[in-house]
């Protein structure tokens, strides 16, 4: 449903033949890749709208993708057992990645785009040279489906959550077992490191959020709040406010400092967010996400009024653009760059939003 006074334009691409799992764009934002469950990654454009090439060799759903920090790479992880990695300037694959004996949930690269890290519910976490597509080294000890994968800042760290309930600690570098974090009593299904690499967050089935120091591996803080399971946390840039999601679409706001809840937080000065359901929340420069269905919570864009999600609708300022409702199929997705918002549907349509 759009408001009937609206002009803006609204592109609808319907090309997709089942549900959009994730969608990414590339840390430039000239490129939006959507991963749905036909076995395809399509890129578009999104200054024109158009499908720039659809990415196919998987022979089975797409969960996760990942843009490398130079825009170079695209990752993906699917239910084949097999990552692969793709030149999105020519939509060609480089490589196969194969090792995993079950499905690929989670992909993540290091900041310096040396590593890739990726999750499986084979219950191992495998690193891999991107350069060469060879695998590095390969993590085992959880005791179930790895979830999420994530680096600290610095690269120092591979954080790992599991529906083992606990998240795993490494050393990248060589792929070393450092610590395992306990307290969490269901699946840990996100985890996310602060900008500073001083904290790390997880999001959990058990309706929580726990704060770590992982230096030490103790817990700083247990975040009550969510009435379902948590299914992404991230940080803001500045380090001091922790944005949450739960499986019924709700979104809270946390200031780290005072462990409390803002319901509606004013971040127009914010870089945003992006978000991939069912895995990370990540914090990126020009990127914002999710999250329809908040009862009521601003989100961050960097237009001169602030886009806000408030029970289903898509807002900028006061005016109502478009209801997202939080039921739209297989969790809806929606990502923004700048005045652009691309949104993922169920149905397999993606659609760009153009608020200028």
């Amino acid at each position: 449903m759009v408001s009937e006074d609206w002009d803006s334009t609204l592109q609808v691409l319907d090309v997709h033949s089942s549900c959009v799992s994730d969608v990414r764009f590339s840390p430039d934002g000239k490129l939006l890749a959507s991963g749905p469950d036909d076995n395809t990654i399509r890129l578009w454009d999104p200054a024109t709208s158009t499908c720039r090439s659809t990415l196919e060799g998987h022979s089975g759903s797409v969960a996760s993708v990942a843009f490398s920090p130079d825009g170079k790479l695209l990752a993906s992880g699917s239910d084949d057992n097999t990552a692969r990695l793709w030149d999105p300037a020519t939509g060609t694959c480089r490589s196969t990645l194969e090792g995993h004996s079950e499905w690929v949930s989670s992909v993540a690269f290091s900041p310096d785009g040396k590593l890739l890290a990726s999750g499986s519910s084979d219950k191992t976490v495998r690193l891999w040279d991107p350069a060469t597509g060879t695998c590095r080294s390969t993590l085992e000890g959880h005791s179930d489906w790895v979830t999420s994968v994530a680096f600290s800042p610095g690269g120092k760290l591979l954080a790992s959550g599991s529906s083992d309930n606990t998240i795993r600690l490494w050393g990248p570098a060589t792929g070393s077992y450092r610590s395992t974090l306990v307290g969490h009593s269901d699946d840990v299904v996100s985890v996310a490191f602060s900008p500073d690499g001083k904290l790390l967050a997880s999001g959990s089935s058990d309706n929580t959020v726990r704060l770590w120091d992982p230096a030490t591996g103790t817990t700083r803080g247990n975040l009550e709040g969510h009435s379902f399971g948590v299914r992404s946390v991230a940080f803001l840039p500045d380090g001091k406010l922790l944005r949450s999601t739960d499986v019924d679409s709700d979104v809270l706001l946390w200031d780290i400092d005072q462990r409390r809840v803002f319901q509606e937080v004013e971040t127009r000065d914010a870089p945003c967010l992006s978000v991939s359901t069912g895995h990370d929340l990540e914090a990126n420069p020009g990127l914002a996400g999710p999250a329809s269905g908040a009862p009521e919570s601003r989100l961050a864009t960097t237009s001169s009024l602030p886009l806000r999600v408030i029970k289903g609708w898509i807002l900028l300022g006061e005016r109502k653009l478009l209801f997202f409702p939080a039921r739209s199929g297989c969790g809806g997705m929606l990502c923004v760059q700048c005045s652009v918002v691309a949104i993922g549907l169920g149905s397999g349509v993606v659609f760009f939003l153009d608020l200028m």
